[in-house]
């Protein structure tokens, strides 16, 4: 059983509070995802996130391949971090733990996310072809919608992100 794991961050120009109400707002999750996906919550996002949350939405992870995804919130510490684990989806296994934490002239977001894949052989065959390098492009493109939100971090260093600045300016 081979489990995969996603590392991400990223410094925004904002306070905690606001860091904390946007990205515990599940209406907010359209916005961070590539329209491509035709991701839509459909269930559960009349409320902030809270432990034992159930979120429903359908999603198109791959052009042809529209699955429904159902997501409980497992975890949640006010201004800290939230945890929300795939309860039925594409994955055999989806753990996602986003943290935050206050830095000098704004926040720090992390996310980790552990994943295991179906199809036993041929989904790790998937993995390195299409599966990774389609979360890779998720992650870039939720950077690049709030570094256009929100703007960039001083002194912030893009080659970590994989982002450009002229990818913020167009």
């Amino acid at each position: 059983m081979k489990i995969y794991n996603l590392h991400s961050k990223q410094k925004l120009p904002i306070t905690l509070d606001q860091a904390w109400d946007f990205l515990t707002d599940p209406k907010n999750l359209e916005k961070l995802t590539p329209s491509g996906m035709n991701f839509k919550v459909y269930s559960g996002a009349d409320r902030r996130m809270y432990a034992g949350q159930l979120l429903q939405y359908t999603v198109t992870p791959f052009p042809g391949f529209n699955t429904k995804w159902v997501s409980e919130i497992t975890a949640v510490e006010e201004k800290k971090y939230f945890i929300d684990e795939q309860l039925y989806g594409p994955y055999a296994f989806w753990h996602h733990k986003h943290f935050l934490s206050e830095i000098p002239g704004g926040v720090l977001m992390e996310d980790t996310v552990d994943y295991k894949l179906p199809l036993g052989f041929l989904g790790r065959l998937a993995h390195p072809i299409l599966v990774k390098p389609k979360l890779d492009s998720i992650f870039k493109y939720r950077q690049e919608q709030l570094l256009k939100m929100f703007g960039p971090y001083e002194n912030q260093d893009f080659k970590d992100t994989g982002i450009t600045k002229k990818d913020i300016l167009n």
